[in-house]
């Protein structure tokens, strides 16, 4: 006899110190609980560990078990911390059984249950969401117990394996099917792919394998009881199956489908033979069982709500029961019983006699979320013995039951074929389609006609796009555009890597080239064609990267030596090349859209493709000739394309399939598979067969590196950085040096030997116009000045980026100190010399003073080279340009700016300058005298290597000079000294005019080193190189200082490192930039500062707390803002709503830097706005009308100031809450007025007026006005106050002046030569002192909204338009708005009375508005609500009159009374209660044909579609009886009277939208207070009656004649007052809130005392409670409906 052993192990441990006891391993069992037949032995184990040793101490009960109890069969063995228990007896079950292990440090104990059986082990397992149970079906009490298996999410179905002692379960929710041991232990991922809802599971026990369903896959599968050779069965006309048994001994599986047909199945254990046993009178058939000693099967329906059973034919059809079942879900069968869960009763297993329906039992109940259930006999398996037995039935693989002799069938994994000896199954598919999709990799089988689709064990494909497979080795490789890499692996999973992980973003098409080994692909992100070696990824080189748009698909033919690919960019075509990217040809350009797919037919020699765009699949001759459609009808958007034998396949992303159709005919469509979601590419292939040579097949074709076939003949590759050996042109080399070539759009990079030509256009996009460049640590550095530019990439095109975006104007030349990693640049636009990081950061202006046209620049960072004497350092750590001036020159300086010479006069055009840094000589080309000339590095020594070439641009290298002459193409070179050996290198290639720049690429072109070399000289910015002095003697030091830079502007402190940004400055903005300017001397006048997309700048703002500039950018109509350095870009106020209409379109701004605002006009809507800078959310609106344009602000006073152009323009002032509003000038004072400035040091407003062209200034009120300036030309555009001074700008003169703020003298011109210029801001030192002063400084003076400074040094709070200051004087709010049922008195604060006291005689609102224009109706007449007058014999008629409806509302219910047989219409009236939900309305207001649902779920569907939970359930008053059920005293405070009450408060209403006919009330379901009605109920509490709403935290019952019950409980405290000396009255007040009477009335529930005697020790308790309902009329508020509880609280008497 097996004996089941289930233990729990409960911890309590002790104190957590170090070294405490711990367990030393986990104990068997399931949660201490043991079921050990009687009269065995059972030993419970202890096993801890600690330090010093645990003792240990047994105890039964609470007694303890000694050493000297073994005579009463207990024996303790301490060494193994066992307790032995022999002869159990049914007494040993009566009490646990306790272990405490403790030392010095703390304890921990465990307790054991044993449940002592006799007979038969019998047991019931149980699927329970998070959990699996197991109870005994053999003991009196059914206790259930948890399984130990950690990780379940969503347990569904379950089984059992008798004869492995395993649990097998699925878990709909993780998505997988597991088993384990009983104890836990053991958990293994049985299934775990391409499984989604496995709602059913079965062990066939006897051929050992496992059977499931897939309500999701629609699929029915088998594999091994270990999930190894998984086979998809039924796959076709499934819908939604979900139970599934198996009875092995007749070689049948029986499941259920309860999707639109349901139905009851039958098919063979291998999926043959399928019957359907039942299609009638079935609805969800949910669980399912088989009796195999009566051979029946059993089944319940939750829907019908029976439990079924018949013969395993499908005869002998019976109900067994009916009654009292709401959701079955799982179904089980053991013995006379059968089992099943159900979801409504409370969570319940129960059982019931299989044949007579009687003897029914509760088994378990308050389960919730009960799923499957299994019934097992531990001790026998039903069955006989296999016929798979021994080895498998002879089967490779699957060995499948069956009732026919031998009475198995072999069977294969899905998609492999079984092999003509019928036992062994193929090693693989032979031909199969390989499809990518999004989040996997899959393989359909063409091999078997089931198709189906089995996901690969390949990880991390995040999207994977394209697809190919490479017979020769087995290998899939794919495209993820996600992970943007290029990815291999085997078909089983093995052998996965990642082969191209750089710079790949949008790989879309993959291709192998199986001939040579290599790897092709297409990226549309980078818009390259790229080729690899196969097995490594290595020997990466890009093919092609020129006039490419969108790059899709590719596909190889490596016999003929070319590669077809689609481009479906703005020029859709289907293209050629060679392998090598040579002989590019387009094939196809016309009639394309979106051409996704491309293959080849080898035989045929056709090209076949399929466009998205023009839904059609066509194909063509290779050379694009006889172009014909293939397809062209129900193409939505195909993508994946593919072709194997006669058949082109292909996915399409809409109708989510996979499909194929022969290639020639068009016909013999079919669907391969459907409704796959984010279906890409595919690749159909046989596994055995290649096609295809060339002499790359062999030794690679004598290639080093790649191999790269094309018609011609094989073209040996090198990859990015080697070039091929001359003469032999097969070896790949890395060359000594390389030229590098600049064209107006690309980069060229060519061999330095004159024999080889080939030359390798470098992937760097995005170049316009370039003009100069430079390299350091394999970056290239360019200018582009079309774009105004500067940008660096690396080599091979990766990481591209702009580095200098703004501020540029035709940015001449380039230069990189590759020592300080510092990149100079020369600006023939602005006239400058400039310098930043090589990240573009910390950007400084060296030289700005006497330049004209600053064009060629070359650097000498270095120090200490060896061979050059010490006289020959002078100019080291310098840098040299050429000045295009009218007196051209060439000038030298130190790296910092300073130190500046001019080295060469007398010279033309120079350009090109280029160091020798050997021979310590400077070289440089003068275009105007067509020479190349050279001096030493103090300027003397001049020399002419070069004349008769008007020579561009010039380079060095070694013992030649390389140059491009403007007239002949090409690149010459000869001896740098003597200009003999010229020589063409490279010729016809490089056209004269394109050429910008060339270098040379050479490690010794950038050598030496300084301090800056080393932590960057310990310079936080730039560390920038000092010249040597000319008087320095060999006896000076061998390395100078460096000096520390700041950027532009910022200041060096005393320490010479550290730069501190500046704090006083000028900002003035131009239509596309925004400049910063600081007059000081020593400091570049202007920068622009680094905003991107600046597009027409109208106003800016500074906010000196923030360290934000904001501007209005008036072409996108939006306020935006961002740091000083560019970053934190964001908009503040966006210009457009939801229907993307222009909402609003900002004209100024200014800034309250104390509150934190920004205030701001808007053209729009005519209004000023405010906004929080904080988190950029609205305040709202604070003026309203006019046209506000110009605006400035005091916050120190709280004002702000705009001009208001209407009709007649004015100058106006309000406080900053849009109060106190008045004009300061009209069109009396001023004409057209501009620009505004506030002083807030002197209380002084300026203004300019356009129409009196002059500048006018006044105190704050308008006082004191004079004239400043008058202007006789020019244009005023915008004026700022900064220091002593008040700037402006004049448009016309294009300058910017100044004067005296006071006096307006000192009249002086600042900068002149600007254009487009639109605002000016002055920037001075922040007064923090002033700032902490300031009443609104700190959290916006604790106001919600507007915070505005008062002339006491006070503050005030205040509001937005249409809001209002609440009574705390600090918040903002709605204010109170009168609702539909409510009149709204005329004038006075806002007041609402009910609509019904209009014209009832008595004025309620002050100015007597309720009782004026009240029409006065006949005595014949009705009086509707609204006043109207109606005639009285249509009141009550059901129709209605009135237009307030009133007539048919009122009183209609109390006119007449029905009959027994009659039915009372809503509207009172009677008819026959037979004629109630006939289909046809006999009511007038068809009251008798509503709440007619056939169903409870119909009701609740009505209930979901039609209910409106804002309105109350009826037009008149509302009853809602409150109940007060008191569950616990919780305190009382006797000193200050209040008493800390627990309760339950229960609160009834009816509700007539929420009934439904019934014979008799019952409750019918719950929903969520939040979704229905609820009775707007506080309670009034505390000493100062605090008002708390009702929490709406749980579910309300709904009852079948609309009665609403909600209980909620709460704890809360009231007031009480003395009653005697031991008792206390206490008040609860429970009130309908801002309610009138005639809406909702309170009244206390007939029983309001249903207390549980459960206090405990508390001292007082609660005698007797007493309940008054009263409604109180408060006419200077509103009317309340009121119910009140006394509760008398006295002493207990137990304490």
């Amino acid at each position: 006899m097996k004996i089941l052993v289930v233990l729990l192990v409960t911890a309590a441990v002790g104190t957590s110190v170090p070294q405490p006891p711990e367990w030393i391993n986990s104990q068997e069992g399931i949660n201490g609980l043991i079921i050990v037949p009687k009269g065995s032995t059972v030993k419970l184990r202890c096993p801890a560990t600690g330090d010093p040793p645990p003792t240990i101490t047994w105890l039964k009960g609470r007694k303890q078990i000694r050493q000297s109890d073994r005579n009463e069969r207990y024996k303790i063995q301490n060494r193994s911390s066992t307790l032995v228990i022999s002869d159990v007896a049914k007494s040993d079950g009566r009490r646990p059984y306790t272990c405490v292990v403790e030392n010095a440090h703390g304890s921990s104990n465990r307790t054991y249950r044993l449940i002592i059986k006799e007979g038969e082990s019998n047991v019931l397992l149980v699927a329970r969401g998070e959990e699996l149970r197991m109870m005994s079906l053999d003991v009196d009490t059914l206790n259930t117990i948890r399984l130990p298996v950690e990780g379940i999410q969503r347990a569904a179905a379950i089984h059992y394996d008798v004869a492995d002692q395993l649990v097998y379960w699925t878990d709909v929710e993780a998505e997988v099917i597991r088993r384990a041991r009983l104890d836990g232990t053991g958990v293994e991922d049985l299934i775990s792919r391409q499984v989604e809802s496995p709602d059913g599971i079965a062990v066939e026990w006897i051929g050992r394998n496992l059977y499931w369903t897939d309500g999701e896959t629609a699929r029915i599968e088998v594999s091994r009881l270990d999930g190894v050779s998984r086979k998809v069965l039924i796959y076709e006309d499934l819908d939604r199956p979900r139970a599934i048994v198996v009875d092995p001994s007749e070689g049948y599986m029986y499941w259920t489908d309860w999707g639109e047909s349901p139905r009851i199945e039958r098919a063979e254990l291998d999926g043959s033979n399928r019957l359907v046993l039942f299609k009638e009178s079935i609805y969800w058939p949910n669980g399912l069982a088989i009796d195999y000693t009566a051979r029946k099967i059993y089944w319940g329906d939750a829907k019908l709500q029976k439990i079924e059973y018949a013969n395993l034919d499908g005869t002998g059809r019976r109900v067994l029961l009916d009654e009292g079942l709401q959701h079955i879900f799982g179904l089980t069968l053991l013995g006379d019983y059968v089992y099943w869960t159900d979801w409504q009763n409370d969570g319940s297993v129960e059982r019931v006699h299989k044949t007579s329906g009687e003897n029914r039992q509760v088994i378990v109940d308050q389960l919730p979320g009960l799923m499957g259930l299994k019934a097992v006999n531990m001790e026998k398996t039903e069955g006989e013995t296999s016929p798979c037995q021994p080895n498998n039935g002879g089967c490779s693989d699957l060995c499948l039951l069956s009732p026919d002799p031998p009475k198995y069938k072999c069977a294969c994994p899905t998609g492999i074929k079984l092999l003509e000896d019928g036992q062994t199954c193929a090693d693989g598919a032979t031909e199969m389609l390989i499809v990518a999709r999004g989040k996997d990799l899959r393989m359909i089988s063409l091999d078997t006609p089931d198709h189906t689709d089995v996901v690969l064990r390949i990880d991390d494909v995040k999207h994977a796009i394209a697809i190919d497979y490479d017979v020769v080795d087995g290998f899939v490789y794919w495209t993820d555009d996600e992970n943007k890499a290029i990815r291999r692996a085997k078909l089983d999973g093995t052998g996965g890597e990642y082969l191209i992980t750089t710079e790949v973003d949008r790989p879309d098409g993959i291709a192998v080239d199986w001939v040579a080994r290599n790897l092709y692909w297409t990226d549309t992100g980078t818009k390259r064609i790229e080729v690899a070696r196969l097995n490594n990824g290595t020997s990466r080189k890009i093919l092609i990267d020129q006039n490419l748009g969108e790059p899709r698909t590719i596909v190889l033919d490596p016999s003929e030596g070319y590669m077809y690919w689609t481009d479906w960019g703005q020029h859709p075509r289907i293209e050629r090349a060679g392998l090598d990217g040579s002989g590019r040809t387009v094939l196809v350009n016309t009639s394309l859209g979106w051409p996704n797919g491309l293959a080849i037919d080898y035989t045929a020699r056709k090209l076949y493709w399929g466009d998205a765009k023009t839904d059609k699949i066509e194909y063509a001759n290779l050379d694009g000739t006889g172009r014909r459609v293939l397809l062209d009808e129900d193409l939505p958007h195909l993508f994946g394309f593919s072709l194997l034998g006669d058949y082109i396949y292909w996915t399409d992303w809409q109708k989510r399939s996979v499909e194929r159709v022969h290639k020639t005919t068009g016909e013999d469509r079919q669907n391969i598979v459907d409704q796959l979601v984010d279906l890409m590419g595919l690749k159909a292939v046989n596994v055995q067969r290649t096609e295809g040579w060339n002499p790359c097949v062999e030794n690679n074709g004598g290639c080093s590196h790649l191999c790269l076939y094309r018609p011609t003949g094989v073209s040996c590759g090198c990859p990015t950085g080697m070039e091929l050996l001359i003469p032999d042109r097969r070896t790949c080399v890395v060359p000594g040096a390389f030229l590098l070539i600049l064209r107006s759009n690309d980069i060229r990079r060519v061999s330095i030997e004159p024999q080889n030509h080939e030359d390798l256009v470098l992937p760097i996009r995005d170049m316009n116009v370039a003009s100069a460049f430079d390299f350091h640590d394999n970056r290239i550095y360019w200018a582009d000045v079309n774009l105004d530019t500067i940008s660096r990439a690396s080599m091979n095109g990766s990481d591209a980026e702009k580095i200098i975006q703004s501020g540029l104007d035709k940015p001449q030349s380039i230069a990189v100190d590759w020592v300080a990693h510092n990149l100079f640049w020369t600006d023939t636009g602005s006239r400058r010399i400039e310098v930043a990081r090589l990240d573009g950061s910390s950007r400084k202006v060296l030289i700005w003073r006497d330049l004209e046209h600053p064009w060629s620049l070359a650097l000498d960072p270095e120090f200490g080279i060896e061979g050059v004497c010490d006289d020959d350092k002078t100019g080291l750590r310098s840098m040299y340009w050429s000045d295009w001036s009218s007196e051209s020159k060439i000038e030298r300086a130190s790296m910092d700016g300073s130190n500046r010479v001019v080295l060469v006069d007398r010279v033309g055009r120079a350009n090109g300058l280029t160091i020798d840094y050997q021979e310590r000589r400077l070289y440089w080309a003068d275009m105007e005298k067509a020479l190349i000339e050279s001096s030493n590095m103090q300027g003397d020594d001049r020399r002419r290597v070069i004349s008769d070439d008007i020579v561009y641009t010039l380079t060095l290298y070694q013992d030649y000079v390389y140059w491009t002459d403007v007239v002949a193409p090409g690149i010459k070179r000869a001896n740098k000294e003597t200009g003999e050996n010229r020589t063409l290198i490279h010729g016809t290639n490089y056209d004269r005019v394109g050429i910008k720049d060339i270098l040379v690429l050479h490690h010794t072109r950038q050598s030496g080193s300084n301090k800056c070399a080393v932590d960057n000289g310990g310079c936080p910015h730039l560390c920038l190189a000092t010249a040597m002095s000319t008087s320095s003697s060999a006896e000076a030091p061998v390395d100078l200082p460096v000096r520390c830079g700041c950027p532009s502007h910022w200041t060096l402190d005393p320490d010479k490192k550290t730069c501190h940004p500046p704090e006083t400055f000028l900002l003035f903005s131009q239509r596309k930039n925004i400049r910063r300017m600081v007059l000081d001397e020593q400091q570049s006048p202007d920068i622009v500062l680094p905003f991107r997309q600046l597009r027409d700048v109208k106003a800016i703002d500074y906010d000196r707390v923030g360290k934000h500039v904001y501007w209005i950018d008036g072409r996108i109509n939006q306020l935006r803002r961002a740091a000083v350095n560019g970053t934190d870009a964001v908009s503040v106020v966006s210009n457009r709503d939801g229907l993307d209409l222009l909402k609003y379109d900002p004209y100024d701004m200014a800034i309250d830097e104390y509150s934190r605002h920004i205030y701001w006009t808007c053209s729009q809507t005519n209004t000023i706005n405010v906004t929080r800078i904080s988190d950029l959310t609205p305040v709202g609106a604070v003026i309203s009308g006019g046209q506000p344009h110009a605006i400035v602000v005091d916050p120190t006073r709280g004002y702000m100031f705009w001009t208001n152009m209407g009709k007649n323009p004015t100058i106006e002032r309000a406080a900053l809450d849009g109060t106190e509003r008045r004009t300061l000038f009209n069109n009396n004072d001023i004409k057209q007025p501009g620009s505004l400035a506030v002083d807030i040091t002197h209380g002084k407003l300026y203004w300019s007026d356009y129409g009196l062209n002059r500048i006018q200034s006044s105190d704050r009120d308008g006082t004191n006005r004079r004239v400043l300036v008058d202007l006789t030309i020019g244009s005023i555009v915008t004026m700022t106050i900064y220091g002593d001074h008040l700037y402006w700008i004049d448009s016309v003169d294009k300058i910017i002046e100044r004067i005296d703020k006071l006096t307006g003298g000192g009249r002086t011109r600042i900068q002149s030569g600007l254009s487009q210029v639109s605002d000016l801001v002055g920037v001075e030192r922040m007064d923090t002192s002033q700032m902490n002063r300031h009443p609104c400084a700190t959290d916006n003076g604790g106001c919600s909204h507007i915070c505005i400074a008062t002339g006491d040094s006070g503050r005030r709070c205040s509001c937005p338009l249409h809001i209002v200051l609440l009574p705390d004087k600090k918040t903002c709010g709605e204010p109170r708005t009168c609702g539909p049922n409510e009149f709204t008195c005329r004038t006075g604060e806002v007041v609402c009375i009910p609509l019904s006291w209009k014209c009832d005689g008595l004025s309620e609102c002050s100015d007597r508005s309720d009782e004026a224009d009240c029409t006065r109706c006949r005595d014949d007449q009705y009086t509707c609500d609204n006043g109207d007058c109606v005639d009285a014999k249509n009141v009550c008629d059901g129709n209605v009159d009135c237009m307030d409806g009133s007539d048919e509302r009122h009183r209609c219910h109390s006119t007449m009374e029905c009959t027994d047989g009659q039915f009372t219409c809503d509207n009172g009236h009677c008819v026959d209660a037979e004629k109630v939900c006939n289909g046809e309305a006999d009511c007038t207001d068809q009251s008798d044909e509503k709440q007619c649902h056939e169903s409870l779920s119909e009701f609740l569907d009505t209930v979901l579609r039609n209910y409106h939970r804002r309105l109350r359930p009826d037009m008149g008053q509302t009853t809602v009886n409150i109940g007060l059920i008191w569950r616990r005293v919780i305190g009382l405070d006797t000193a200050n009277g209040l008493l800390t009450l627990h309760t339950w408060i229960n609160m009834e209403w009816r509700d007539q939208r929420l009934a439904v006919r019934a014979s008799q009330p019952k409750r019918l379901l719950e929903l969520s207070a939040q979704d229905i009605w609820m009775p707007d109920v506080y309670l009034i509490s505390g000493v100062k009656a605090a008002e708390m709403p009702l929490p709406l935290t749980t579910e309300a019952s709904i009852f079948s004649d609309g009665t609403v019950r909600y209980v909620v409980p709460w704890t809360f405290t009231v007031p009480c007052r003395t009653r005697s000396e031991s008792g206390w009255d206490c008040r609860v007040v429970f009130q309908s809130w801002n309610k009138p009477a005639d809406e909702i009335a309170l009244s206390p529930m007939e029983q309001f005392l249903d207390a549980e005697e459960y206090n405990g020790h508390m001292q007082w308790n609660v005698q007797s409670v007493s309940a008054d309902s009263l409604i109180t009329n408060v006419r200077d508020q509103v009317d309340k409906s009121r119910v009140i509880f006394t509760l008398v609280v006295v002493k207990s008497d137990e304490i």
